[in-house]
């Protein structure tokens, strides 16, 4: 007993104090993008070339990325020689529509919380089902990660459950491949209504890498009605926890940081 008081006493209090205190990112991490048109020629078209998931484009108003198909791999910054493009360290990027989440300048807005019934219904407790409709795991993963101790996503009344019956909605990873399509779809059926649809990560959301394959459907909302959109490959599980909050109303309207004040160095 002595000695779980002393290890206690040692270690302190693990769990990160976020959302009342802003998150502690390395410089590393690839956040939110931000762009300057103004520096991108009129006739290069390097960067939207070297996107392996088309998420680039360029127009007369200039250029175009889609977080929702952006795997963060810095291929436009690599192939960009007048910076136009960068990854900065901020980490709120989730949108309540898919038209939110194409970002030409600036950055997109904080997600918008729930509508009436739904927000009182589900602002102090929200059960999930997770469903991995065909995805690597590396987003699995970082929902996992949000149980634990650092996290411990259910101090905020956010819990995972085992079953569709006992959820209040579904929280989806994977690009929906041609097995899973039926599955989700059941999953989701069994949800008793009103019911959520959260998507996570770049293949839930468009596809991913798998866009346009014969045995993908691109992302959730090809079968299911998607009502949050977190973007990523995968999201950093800060990335996820502030979706999720700003979903329910639950990050307060003091604490809106200046977002992308820091720039990734490549």
């Amino acid at each position: 007993m002595w000695k779980i008081l002393l290890s206690r006493l040692t270690q302190g209090h693990r769990t990160v104090a976020y959302p009342d205190e802003p998150p502690s990112l390395p410089p590393r991490f690839r956040g939110h993008p931000t762009i300057d048109s103004t520096r991108c020629p009129e006739d290069c078209r390097q960067c939207v070339d070297s996107c392996p998931t088309d998420a680039i484009t360029k127009d007369e108003r200039g250029l175009a990325l889609d977080l929702g198909r952006c795997l963060f791999c810095t291929d436009c910054t690599d192939s960009c020689p007048e910076g136009a493009i960068r990854f900065t360290t901020e980490h709120r990027m989730a949108a309540r529509t898919r038209h939110d989440l194409v970002v030409r300048s600036g950055m997109i807005d904080r997600v918008r919380a729930l509508d009436g019934k739904m927000l009182r219904l589900f602002r102090r407790s929200l059960k999930l089902r997770q469903v991995s409709a065909g995805g690597c795991n590396g987003c699995e993963a970082d929902v996992n990660v949000l149980g634990t101790i650092v996290f411990d996503l259910g101090r905020f009344g956010i819990q995972m459950v085992a079953s569709p019956r006992h959820a209040d909605g579904l929280l989806v990873t994977g690009p929906v491949t041609e097995n899973m399509k039926l599955a989700l779809k059941k999953t989701y059926d069994a949800v008793p209504p009103p019911k959520i649809v959260i998507a996570v990560g770049a293949c839930a959301i468009s596809g991913g890498p798998h866009a346009g394959h014969d045995e993908v459907h691109d992302g959730a909302a090809s079968v299911v009605p998607v009502d949050l959109f977190i973007p990523g490959c995968p999201p950093h599980p800060f990335t996820i926890l502030d979706g999720l909050l700003g979903l329910l109303d639950r990050l307060g309207p003091d604490r809106t940081a200046p977002r992308g004040a820091q720039l990734t160095e490549r």
